[in-house]
């Protein structure tokens, strides 16, 4: 008798819904703020592992394969919307950032003084980042998803977006200096 050294990989398509279901829509939706997208794009995740189950081979759990396939997902929604090139204006002297995208020492943001080993005001925060986030404009919301919770390379974002590198970095300059901006006025209460 022959000993077979493969592992199978058994997932549970049959409770994707009920227990990655909500997890994958908040996780989509703080991305692209659009609840009907964010709808749309938990569906076609799951349709997506469903259909790819059979080459599932256990390298990532359960629920960090369908959060792969999500991410996924999410750019590819984002590619979807930018059919057209984006101008975002002229790319003007940044005084505010350097090229390696850091606050310059003069401008940067003083310290909050926030203990932010709350659980509570943590959840207030971001509560309000998102809010924040929610009033950039679509371009500079896909940029900043991207960039920052996402952790997609600047050529790449380019890419999905269909933007040129300059637009890109006036994008995501003005989303950085109006997320300051409303974080200090409705955290800070910084006027």
């Amino acid at each position: 008798m022959t000993h077979q050294n493969t592992q199978h990989y058994q997932l549970q398509p049959n409770t994707w819904v009920d227990r990655y279901a909500d997890l994958l829509y908040a996780y989509t939706l703080s991305r692209v703020s659009n609840a009907p997208l964010a709808e749309d794009i938990v569906q076609e995740t799951f349709i997506s592992a469903w259909k790819a189950r059979d080459t599932y081979n256990g390298q990532a759990s359960e629920k960090n394969w369908l959060y792969a396939i999500c991410k996924n997902k999410i750019i590819d929604a984002f590619r979807k919307q930018a059919a057209s090139p984006v101008v975002a204006g002229s790319a003007e002297t940044d005084i505010y950032f350097d090229d390696a995208e850091h606050w310059k020492a003069n401008t940067q943001p003083n310290m909050w003084g926030i203990d932010y080993s709350t659980t509570i005001e943590t959840k207030e925060f971001y509560r309000i980042l998102e809010s924040c986030k929610s009033k950039l404009k679509d371009i500079q919301q896909k940029v900043f998803v991207l960039k920052y919770m996402e952790d997609t390379d600047a050529e790449d974002i380019c890419k999905v977006l269909n933007i040129t590198a300059s637009n890109y970095w006036v994008l995501i300059h003005r989303a950085k200096l109006h997320l300051r901006k409303c974080l200090e006025k409705n955290w800070l209460q910084i006027d």
